[in-house]
């Protein structure tokens, strides 16, 4: 697929994903398109998503489950529930002072990721009945 084809496909996956404030998969990206009537396969999503994620246009998160995607690339922190895996925002000023850390020699940090491990008030819930 030439780059030209692939443009629109990339459009139609960043555009499913603004707004989003609840870090989706791929998966779930997917079935939302094909639920809009959108004729895109799982691989096209993953590998957009992916092209996106090196363009620096979402940010693509890592966790104990699938990736999860976002399209709030300001730097800010994540909270992951460790039993539904889903990822929130946690809204806490960015610490730019973690950046300037003492590192071993040689090692430059241009920028930090924090993610907090707990449980999500749902699951909070459900864990205490």
């Amino acid at each position: 697929m030439s780059r030209r084809e692939r443009a629109p496909k990339q459009r139609v996956v960043l555009e499913a994903i603004q707004g989003h404030t609840d870090h989706p998969t791929a998966e779930e990206l997917y079935r939302e398109l094909n639920e809009q009537g959108h004729a895109i396969s799982l691989a096209t999503v993953y590998r957009n998503l992916r092209a996106l994620a090196q363009e620096g246009k979402v940010r693509e998160l890592h966790g104990a489950g699938p990736d999860r995607f976002d399209p709030n690339t300001h730097p800010h922190y994540h909270l992951l529930c460790l039993a539904c895996g889903r990822v929130y925002d946690v809204e806490t000023p960015y610490q730019n002072a973690l950046d300037h850390l003492p590192l071993p020699p040689g090692f430059h940090v241009h920028r930090h990721e924090l993610t907090f491990m707990g449980l999500c008030p749902k699951c909070e819930e459900t864990a205490s009945l």
